[in-house]
């Protein structure tokens, strides 16, 4: 079996699939492994040490791609309005495996069905026990969640830390976490290091032992919703219109009081939670940093834009597009080790493919095979019914 790894062709996106360690992994499966050449230029992993690990470096797209049984990617190819058609390179049968961001790329996925593609989506993989290894929303949140906190630091204009000095004592930063799922945790954990005075929010009443556990403070309205807000499978609910203004209203009273706001919540499938109107940026202090990671899905904070800082009011709106991509060299290390647990998922020990549409975390994302799309979230709406009355039609 040929596995290709190709250079990453996205915007922001300097992240690989795999690394000289998990290509030698991979040959030990039994599969030639391929990489395009400058595949890990943003990683600082030059061609050679691909090569001595013992994958073959193919010049080009086309050559590392064009007869490979399996693509391993980073980010989804480019689409045809994007410039290059990457699926298009890619021969019918052949299987994609990557982060596909299907919920926003519908048309796409069929795309991949109608070209005989194998697709699975690594962020669609459920979040159970044996999936752990190939969790790659946690894998990539967790980087997410500390970069924003140094990223709130480059942009805040004062220390974390309180400091005492001969010239004066120096406050220590207020700093306030929106959603405590990985990201939400990391960046607790990393403000606190720094010195911060932390404080945490989020849906799930769930989170609030974890909030406390890393020495922050848990910020929430306690009631019925509340206890009802996790998914089975470890996501936060959509709340009620109801629940949204209570929350809002706590939220605005702590808010005001924060110099630095780290927003995390999202929810698949669905645009990020507005947590964060532009009346409570104007009731923070001038100089204030808020870092949006929701940005390019929504954002949950108003007015923040991808990829730029904002001001509004006197706030700083960070809206860094692709943060895990900001931590490239251990997001692409652990993103390596997330896609080869799943190729030793879907390959059996000779290195032949061993797709088992049985098995729960191969059920969960598959998007298409065989020519269809398969996976029940992005199946096509079914014909619309006749109207009442209507003559039937005759083949």
């Amino acid at each position: 079996m040929k596995l290709a790894i190709p250079r990453e062709r996205r915007a922001h996106e300097r992240r690989v699939a795999a690394t000289p360690d998990t290509v030698k992994r991979l040959k030990g499966l039994g599969i030639d492994v391929v990489v395009e050449a400058g595949a890990g230029a943003g990683v600082s992993i030059p061609d050679e040490a691909y090569a001595a690990a013992g994958a073959t470096v193919a010049p080009d797209y086309a050559s590392a791609v064009g007869d490979a049984d399996m693509v391993l990617k980073v980010a989804r190819p480019l689409a045809a309005g994007e410039g290059q058609d990457e699926a298009a390179a890619l021969r019918r049968g052949a299987v994609l495996v990557a982060m596909l961001d299907p919920y926003r790329n519908r048309d796409q996925v069929a795309d991949f069905a109608a070209r005989g593609l194998t697709a699975f989506a690594m962020e669609l993989v459920p979040r159970i026990t044996r999936a752990q290894a190939m969790d790659v929303l946690s894998s990539q949140a967790n980087l997410a969640g500390y970069k924003a906190v140094l990223d709130a630091a480059s942009e805040f204009g004062r220390a974390f830390p309180m400091m005492m000095t001969a010239a004066g004592t120096i406050a220590p930063a207020k700093v306030m976490v929106m959603g405590a799922g990985v990201a939400g945790l990391q960046a607790i954990a990393t403000a606190r290091r720094l010195g911060a005075v932390v404080c945490a929010t989020d849906v799930r009443l769930a989170a609030k032992e974890q909030v406390e556990s890393l020495g922050g403070t848990f910020v929430m309205v306690d009631d019925e919703e509340a206890r009802q807000a996790e998914t089975s499978g470890g996501y936060a609910k959509e709340m009620s219109d109801a629940y949204k203004k209570k929350q809002a209203a706590l939220i605005a009273e702590t808010i005001r009081k924060q110099d630095i706001v780290i927003c995390t919540a999202q929810i698949p499938g669905r645009a990020a939670p507005r947590l964060v109107s532009d009346e409570m940026i104007a009731s923070m202090r001038p100089g204030s940093v808020i870092v949006d990671l929701a940005v390019e899905t929504g954002g949950n904070c108003e007015g923040s834009v991808v990829g730029e800082v904002v001001v509004r009011h006197g706030v700083r709106v960070v809206g860094h597009a692709n943060v895990p991509s900001r931590v490239a060299v251990d997001a692409s290390q652990l993103y390596a080790k997330n896609l080869l647990s799943f190729v030793q998922l879907v390959v059996g020990k000779d290195g032949a493919l061993k797709i088992d549409r049985d098995d729960e975390i191969v059920k969960g994302a598959l998007l298409a095979i065989d020519g269809a799309v398969v996976h029940p979230n992005f199946l096509p709406p079914p014909p619309a019914a006749p109207a009442p009355g209507a003559a039937p039609t005759t083949l």
